[in-house]
């Protein structure tokens, strides 16, 4: 069985998508690649160019990690300007987003309007509420490893829809394995028609099955 890593930053890892740096070479398999917020004081049109040629690359499934971030010491407008050009990209290569946002969901639900391709935030974590006001909007969710002990993003876990699931590391060195077994625990499912589903949710997303 395969266990498709959304979201990792392991360059080692075969199934699942490798969150590429600016300027980065792109591996062998499949990466995605943006201008995360915490750049976005020292951005450059040189870094935007780089990242409109690298998307066109055939491995690149999506464009991210880009987003809002409420903790880092950035300006708003900053960040919001720099996310704004990458949803016109990803609209413009009908790639999806993979959203990075801390303290900006607000924000986030208003920028959805300007995208025509799927929204995915990654290693959500957030309370209940937070978490249904984006299953409203039509979020794509990915869940890394606080599932596995936040009890109370279980309980959000266990009745969000199969259909709008994904599961990733991102930066730890956990066994991707482990978090797709607790969540085929909480949604009392086998663990082979977890991975079906989320192979087709891959698929849905204009991912290359």
């Amino acid at each position: 069985m395969t266990y498709f890593d959304f979201h990792h930053h392991c360059l080692k890892k075969n199934a699942g998508i490798y969150n590429l740096r600016v300027g980065q070479s792109p591996p062998n398999g499949f990466f995605s690649a943006g201008i995360h917020p915490n750049l976005s004081l020292e951005f450059t049109e040189e870094q935007f160019v780089w990242l409109k040629e690298i998307s066109k690359h055939k491995n690149c499934l999506a464009i991210g990690e880009c987003g809002l971030d409420g903790l880092i010491n950035i300006d708003d407008t900053l960040q919001e300007a720099l996310f704004e050009r990458q949803i016109e990209l990803a609209n413009k290569r009908q790639k999806p987003l993979i959203i990075h946002c801390v303290r900006r969901f607000s924000q986030l639900i208003y920028f959805k309007k300007k995208a025509k391709v799927p929204m995915i935030v990654h290693g959500f974590n957030k309370k209940n509420t937070i978490g249904l006001d984006l299953q409203k909007h039509d979020f794509y969710l990915s869940f890394g490893k606080s599932v596995l002990q936040n009890v109370n993003l279980q309980e959000f876990v266990k009745g969000f829809p199969l259909t709008k699931l994904f599961l990733e590391t991102d930066d730890s060195d956990i066994d991707i394995q482990l978090i797709y077994q607790k969540v085929a625990n909480l949604k009392n499912i086998e663990m082979e028609n977890l991975i079906l589903q989320i192979n087709e949710n891959l698929k849905k997303l204009i991912f290359p099955f």
